[in-house]
């Protein structure tokens, strides 16, 4: 694959991601100095997602290679936001709220981590890619 459609790919991507995380936010908005469950979700989710990605689909090679850039690096990539996470963990703090941007920034980081140990271990139960059986060169059939 050509690093020019390797950038394509990860672009469009990351704008369907990005507007599928806005669809969230804007759908679910966020009150001032509560715990911003939208972005949390958001960011689970595609800890769960990329962890099923890369060890189901792109490691056991059940897709092609375009899979990956497209949509772990684009989709995941725009659909997840560190910034955002980031930004609550600052506003609340800034506001006040230590202890609410404390369990946030902990809940989150071990919220990702379990989603994406969730995805890899389904990932690694999905069934591997079966080579096509060998031609037997006698009879051009299989084996």
């Amino acid at each position: 694959m050509s690093l020019r459609l390797s950038f394509a790919l990860v672009g469009v991507g990351g704008a369907v991601g990005g507007l599928g995380r806005y669809a969230l936010t804007s759908a679910f908005p966020e009150a001032p100095g509560s715990v911003p469950w939208t972005t949390w979700s958001i960011n689970v989710t595609g800890s769960f997602l990329l962890g099923l990605l890369v060890a189901g689909v792109v490691g056991r090679r059940l897709a092609p290679a375009w899979v990956r850039p497209a949509f772990g690096t684009g989709v995941l990539g725009g659909y997840t936001t560190f910034s955002a996470y980031a930004h609550a963990l600052d506003v609340l703090a800034t506001d006040g709220h230590v202890g609410t941007a404390a369990g946030y920034l902990v809940v989150s980081l071990a919220g990702g981590v379990v989603a994406a140990a969730a995805g890899v271990a389904l990932g690694a139960r999905l069934p591997a890619r079966t080579p096509p059986p060998a031609e037997d060169p006698g009879t051009g059939g299989p084996r």
